[in-house]
């Protein structure tokens, strides 16, 4: 693999925690879509590159649809109307199951490396 700036082991491509993003952003305060995206955007996962805001807006219809977002529409601003999202009980008891979820994967990870690592170690002995 001659460029490996698009390769997921670079771990760039981490689109399946928009969802716990997402939640986490609300759960300080209620957001419009693109200041949600801008928030996912400052976080360590993200390293200060936007998600792609398509993806975003299709997480938020589909987590709205599953009842763990609601929105309403902002009128006060003189410019155009802004869908604001708000958690519910269900999305922060979703969110953390999220956490529960990722100290599970964290775990599994670090003996996973563990292992690559004496693999790796072992391989270099050899040689």
């Amino acid at each position: 693999m001659n460029n490996l700036k698009q390769c997921p082991c670079k771990g760039s491509n981490l689109d399946k925690m928009i969802q716990p993003a997402i939640l986490a952003a609300l759960v300080k305060e209620e957001l419009h879509g693109y200041k949600i995206i801008q928030r996912i955007a400052q976080t360590a996962m993200f390293n200060g590159n936007k998600p792609d805001p398509t993806g975003v807006y299709r997480h938020l219809k589909t987590m709205e649809s599953n009842g763990l977002i609601i929105s309403s529409w902002d009128t006060n601003d003189s410019g155009p109307a802004k869908k604001i999202f708000k958690i519910t009980e269900d999305g922060y008891q979703c969110l953390c199951t999220w956490v529960s979820t990722l100290e599970d994967y964290k775990n599994t990870i670090d003996t996973f490396l563990n292992e690559v690592k004496s693999v790796i170690s072992n391989d270099k002995s050899a040689q």
